[in-house]
């Protein structure tokens, strides 16, 4: 593919002449539910006038003239430090985006994008619900050519590198044989699954979906009782059949974390990384690593039966865009632990990782851990009993000593450390995380006593940074009160002297 010459400093550009299409399929998605509604209910009805057609005919209408005006007031011009974006006909709307405050650059593409050969740019900073900018669609190479050069001028390179850039080093690359790992750890058929069903009882009427739901389980059920089946004939025949279902299960899954990071690849130029990702619809997103606010390694109980790990990060980015799945959040959805912290330790040299030793926290009132199943068991109990007067209600009670064992492991697995750079926290035991954020990126420091704080002389500090919204938060929980108002001193007079770098 050959890039083509930057646009001249001060040259106003227009997207693809075709971006009018991808606006208007945007917006029709928007209004597809109400469109469909106004023609299947209205055609029901008597009336010799076909007047819903007529309404959206008229809709259909208003949104192609909509993605046509999109398009001819939407400009754009590159200059030395920053990018300038005019649109709007009527309300007239013209924004400067310095390069050196674009956090996050995405470009992406679906199957209609690279049937035409174009993709969609998306520019994110700090803080905001939406991107700073949103360019669908640009020619694929010229929105590469871009991408480029806000990396560079966004960067402490100097212009003319801009002309030669160096090419990238592959961090990491996950094969197939990662990907059906992944499938088989993350099990995303479920959360499909619960959201197909959630989207059902929205989408028709509740009365529909249960009348639908009840009819087909009669027809199972009538179906079983004419087979006549023993009982250990029932019993296998229905272990086979969860068995069954749990296989479709795994291989959705598999099917579906194949179709996400089908092709993904880790690099790094220009200290910018870049995740590539996609079989179907490509995402390629590009971060500075200066922007990272926090780093998250995280293993849960099948991550350790395969003997692999997660890299996560936080950086400064909308709230929206994170959900939406466009931020750069994974760094190694999937790699052994050495490549995760090989990893870590080469994006932050100075890290001595993993902490040659850990600082434990007050093990008094470990117990709050597991506080809500000796409260909620005890009650689900006495509810069951009542109600079915047998002994079989006190089943729930046997929760509470894996509650309590958990609970225990967790609180002696918490541990801190802190260096001259940066503060790591550990956490969890069945499901195991690690946190680490720079001290040059805390921006406020809180210290929490609640009642039960108070009472076993212990308390919580939570370390705040620009980005650092992810999951589990970066607090220390059960210090004791004199350690933990010494730690937010000591930090205090760290972060006065320090520089807050974003």
């Amino acid at each position: 593919m050959s890039t083509p010459p930057p646009p001249l400093p001060g040259e106003e550009q227009r997207l693809h002449p075709w971006s009018w299409l991808f606006a208007l399929q945007q917006q029709v998605q928007q209004f597809l539910l109400p469109l469909v509604a106004l023609v299947v209910f209205g055609s029901r009805s008597d009336d010799d006038l076909p007047y819903h057609h007529w309404i959206s005919a008229a809709i259909v209408l208003a949104l192609v003239v909509s993605a046509v005006l999109q398009y001819l007031s939407y400009r754009y011009c590159i200059g030395e430090d920053a990018l300038s974006i005019r649109s709007g006909i009527f309300e007239r709307t013209r924004r400067e985006i310095p390069f050196a405050r674009i956090h996050n650059v995405v470009v992406h593409q679906n199957l209609l994008h690279r049937l035409f050969g174009v993709a969609e740019l998306r520019l994110e900073s700090a803080g905001g619900d939406k991107p700073e900018a949103e360019m669908r669609v640009l020619k694929l190479a010229q929105a590469l050519e871009l991408e480029r050069l806000i990396r560079q001028r966004g960067s402490d390179a100097p212009l003319h590198a801009a002309l030669d850039p160096p090419a990238g080093d592959v961090l990491l690359r996950l094969p197939i044989s990662e990907l059906v790992r992944l499938g088989l750890i993350s099990n995303r058929a479920m959360v499909v699954v619960a959201a197909a069903i959630g989207a059902a009882y929205q989408l028709f009427p509740r009365r529909v979906t249960s009348d639908f739901i009840e009819e087909h389980g009669r027809q199972v059920f009538g179906y079983a009782s004419q087979l006549q089946l023993g009982t250990l004939s029932l019993i296998t025949s229905s272990l086979l059949l969860l068995a069954f279902a749990l296989l479709l299960m795994q291989l959705l899954s598999v099917g579906l974390a194949i179709v996400q990071y089908y092709g993904f690849g880790l690099s790094e130029a220009d200290k910018r990384l870049t995740v590539e990702r996609g079989l179907f619809t490509r995402v390629r997103s590009s971060v500075a690593r200066r922007r990272i606010q926090a780093w998250t390694l995280r293993e849960g109980a099948l991550h350790r039966l395969f003997k692999r790990r997660q890299l996560r990060v936080d950086i400064a980015s909308g709230g929206q865009q994170e959900q939406a799945g466009r931020a750069l959040k994974e760094l190694a959805p999937l790699a052994p632990p050495a490549n995760c912290d090989a990893l870590l330790q080469h994006l932050l040299p100075q890290l001595q990782w993993p902490p040659e030793q850990w600082q434990p926290v007050s093990r008094r009132g470990w117990w709050r851990l597991c506080l809500p199943a000796l409260v909620l068991m005890p009650l689900l109990a006495a509810l069951l009993v009542h109600e079915t007067d047998s002994p079989w209600g006190l089943l729930p009670l046997l929760w509470l000593p894996w509650s309590a064992f958990k609970a225990y492991r967790q609180v002696t697995r918490i541990g801190y450390s802190i260096d001259a750079q940066r503060v790591a926290i550990r956490g969890g035991w069945w499901n195991r995380w690690w946190r680490v954020a720079e001290l040059d990126k805390l921006q406020a420091l809180r210290l929490d006593r609640s009642p039960l704080d108070r009472r076993l002389g212990t308390a919580t500090l939570t370390l705040d940074t620009a980005g650092a919204a992810g999951s589990p938060a970066l607090q220390l929980r059960f210090l004791d009160e004199a350690p933990a108002r010494a730690l937010m001193a000591q930090l205090g007079r760290e972060m006065a002297r320090r520089k807050l770098r974003w």
